[in-house]
């Protein structure tokens, strides 16, 4: 590309923020996952709950690095997968009888701040992936 991509492009100025915006809805996604087994301590008393809260907490945390840091959309796509199993993984736990908790789950405050951080995530990375194939159209067209 021959011209810099901020003169083609005068709302690329603004697009550096999508990615702020997608780390801060991960972080606190993954700041709820963190919380909930301390917040909880009965979370302790089945091991498999307590670690999976603890580790997608910590991949949560941890996937503020490639949106930051922008490591490409390989990462951007394993981030919408990874949230929208979490989501899916809870809305199974709100039904009755579940393979999950095989009880019935409730809507909380923390869950629900979890779950719209993971939406939040989803939405502001599709629009970067939307934003990053128009981009790379129009340098094309003006190459």
């Amino acid at each position: 590309m021959s011209k810099n991509i901020r003169q083609q492009h005068p709302s690329f100025q603004h697009y550096r923020y999508y990615f702020i915006a997608a780390a801060v809805a991960t972080a606190t996604a993954g700041i709820v996952h963190l919380y909930i087994p301390f917040a909880f301590p009965m979370v302790f008393e089945n091991l498999a709950v307590a670690i999976f809260f603890l580790g997608s907490g910590i991949a949560q945390i941890f996937w503020i690095l490639p949106m930051l840091k922008r490591w490409g959309r390989l990462w951007y796509y394993i981030g919408i997968v990874g949230n929208a199993g979490f989501i899916i993984l809870y809305v199974i736990t709100l039904f009755p009888d579940n393979p999950v908790t095989r009880k019935g789950g409730s809507v909380d405050i923390t869950a629900l701040i979890c779950e719209l951080g993971q939406v939040a995530y989803i939405l502001i990375t599709v629009a970067i992936l939307s934003k990053e194939s128009k981009i790379k159209v129009k340098s094309k067209i003006a190459d």
